[in-house]
């Protein structure tokens, strides 16, 4: 067996490579795949004898076998869940996989182990009237804000900035119903505020192109405008504001996103949990309320498969029915309330 396939390091080197070249997948997901191979990597290194330990030899890639596999993900068993062990499962088995091809290993031990069994969640959209509340107190700070702002008290400038961007983000990430990461890569230059399109790069470095809505047009081109300056179409579109610094230029990140939301859902009074991916499932579920195809949906939330979009009928039909309980007079539900009413009620 080549010297290579004892070589942790410069396997995964190359499987980096191979993750970020060959198959276009985004730095967050080359993340994530390293991160779960080198755990694989440490629990191999501690089931190992105390000599071999301290050795600190890392574990030769082509003795590895579906036992040191399977005892892996036992060891995760209710320390994740197992749409987590799924991932890690998947990881391990693209990186062997990966050995494999390049011959650095000669059999691959991922090769018929199960996929752990993970319950079907439906998406759990906000209300529309949730997602119109987040929107409108945002407008509000934000207009309270630009008045307070003639006073040209830097501070009362820095919260002026502050919630023109929260608005901005707010209606643009409802109205488009982006991933979190497809937000936070967006430049400047991506925007086409005339023709109210916005150019994203989605899942395996694919490109669509998403229309932007009215509100969320008028937000952005308010938030770009107090921005304005030479150089600016090259910069992010959503960048971190910070007191005392009105020229740092910073991309917002994906975690910084959820503080916004968080923030402003506190702001509005929506008590339910708020994420991007929630806006995500709010965007599509409410689009196929309003009659959009689902066809139509997938393409807009850049699915591979119909399949995946799919699972919004679900939510859809469901609403669909606890409307009907409560108003219609025949369903069930209603006439077993008003079973249930005293008399003279």
């Amino acid at each position: 067996m080549k010297r290579e396939a004892r070589d942790w390091l410069g396997a995964l080197d190359r499987f980096r490579n191979a993750l970020a070249i060959e198959r276009n997948l985004s730095p967050h997901t080359v993340r994530a795949y390293l991160s779960d191979v080198r755990q694989f990597a440490d629990f191999l290194r501690d089931e190992r004898s105390p000599r071999e330990r301290k050795a600190k030899a890392e574990p030769a890639l082509d003795r590895i076998t579906a036992r040191d596999v399977r005892g892996w993900l036992v060891s995760l068993h209710g320390k994740v869940s197992p749409t987590t062990q799924g991932r890690k499962l998947a990881s391990i088995r693209a990186f062997f996989r990966f050995l494999m091809r390049e011959g650095l290993v000669a059999a691959d031990p991922t090769e018929g182990l199960p996929m752990p069994k993970v319950p079907r969640r439906p998406p759990r959209p906000l209300a529309v009237d949730d997602c119109h509340a987040l929107v409108t107190a945002s407008d509000t700070a934000a207009r309270k804000r630009r008045r307070a702002a003639q006073a040209e008290d830097e501070e009362e400038a820095f919260e002026q900035r502050l919630a023109l961007r929260d608005l901005a983000l707010i209606e643009f990430l409802y109205g488009t119903g982006l991933r979190v990461g497809e937000l936070v890569s967006l430049d400047v230059r991506d925007v086409e505020l005339r023709e109210g399109r916005v150019r994203v790069m989605g899942k395996g470095r694919k490109e669509r192109v998403v229309p932007i809505p009215g509100k969320a047009r008028e937000r952005l081109a308010v938030w770009l405008e107090e921005r304005e300056r030479p150089g600016i179409l090259a910069e992010p579109l959503f960048i971190v504001l910070k007191r005392g610094q009105p020229e740092l230029v910073k991309r917002l990140s994906d975690r910084e996103v959820r503080r916004v939301l968080e923030r402003l859902a506190r702001a509005a009074g929506v008590h339910d949990r708020v994420h991007p991916h929630r806006l995500r499932h709010s965007y599509a579920t409410h689009l196929l309320d309003m009659g959009a195809d689902l066809r139509e949906i997938q393409e807009l939330l850049g699915h591979a498969s119909l399949s995946t979009t799919q699972k919004y009928t679900a939510v859809s039909v469901e609403q669909l029915r606890r409307v009907y309980d409560a108003a219609h007079p025949r369903s069930g539900a209603r006439a077993s309330r008003r079973r249930a009413a005293p008399e003279g009620s």
